[in-house]
């Protein structure tokens, strides 16, 4: 128990409702990792990429990564060049309150290759 807090009986530990799935995208356009957790009080949310923690809007406001307030991560647009994918990797998030924290399944972001990106353009067509 923590110093000067009670333990309320409504209070729960976080847990993860809405797990992130892997996605394929083609660079420049937006993406969407989903996160939704539960407990009480309402669990903070930050994300991982690569086991390092992601800056986004919260952190830099000229981030092109944004914390929803669901807990989702949206990317304005995904970025990725020759030397530097800094979008690309394998995500979780993690739930936290006091009572503890709850990390999610792992999801991978991929950037798909222009070969990839007109097949799957073409496939959503259909």
């Amino acid at each position: 128990m923590l110093s000067g807090s009670r333990l309320r009986q409504e209070d729960s530990a976080p847990r993860i409702v809405e797990h992130p799935s892997d996605l394929i995208v083609s660079k420049g356009e937006p993406a969407t990792l989903n996160c939704k957790a539960e407990g009480r009080p309402t669990p903070t949310v930050e994300w991982y990429k690569d086991g390092e923690r992601v800056e986004t809007d919260r952190d830099n406001p000229r981030s092109h990564r944004m914390l929803l307030p669901s807990g989702s991560l949206f990317f304005l647009r995904i970025v990725h060049g020759r030397r530097s994918k800094p979008d690309e990797g394998s995500y979780v998030c993690v739930a936290r309150n006091y009572l503890g924290e709850a990390v999610s399944h792992n999801a991978s972001l991929e950037v798909a290759s222009k070969c990839l990106a007109v097949f799957l353009s073409r496939w959503v067509l259909i």
